[in-house]
């Protein structure tokens, strides 16, 4: 295996090694342009209220609610994220009203759970196969 000898990247800038920015020696040499840096998936903030929605097909005995008990048929799950809590709720499909899911409130401190968090409840909820 063979080494190359290290540069020196003041000495010759135009080969020097460089990422982002940076020189070999790892100090600044000029802004980089790096679509992105610095910033969050949501440029809201990452406190902003989110959410993701499924269509599902509860399976036998359907999906309790606070609001109306049971409800049964081709639903959609809507995954809610604000103020640091997760909120699952259910509506019959292209209704207006919106159902919580019994149990269905916890705290969520990151929101870059929020999608993991709503992949379970459709892997949960979802039983078109009963």
């Amino acid at each position: 295996m063979s080494e190359e000898p290290a540069t020196d990247a003041k000495a010759n800038p135009d080969t020097a090694p460089s990422a982002a920015g940076m020189t070999a020696d790892g100090t600044g040499d000029t802004p980089a342009a790096v679509p992105g840096a610095g910033m969050v998936a949501d440029s809201t903030g990452a406190s902003a209220p989110q959410s993701r929605s499924a269509d599902i097909v509860p399976g036998p005995g359907g999906v309790m609610t606070d609001e109306v008990g049971v409800v049964t048929g081709e639903l959609t799950l809507r995954t809610e994220y604000a103020d640091g809590k997760v909120t699952l709720r259910v509506q019959y499909k292209d209704a207006d009203e919106w159902y919580v899911v019994t149990g269905g409130l916890v705290a969520l401190p990151d929101p870059a759970g929020l999608d993991a968090v709503h992949a379970v409840a459709v892997a949960l909820l979802n039983r078109p196969e009963g």
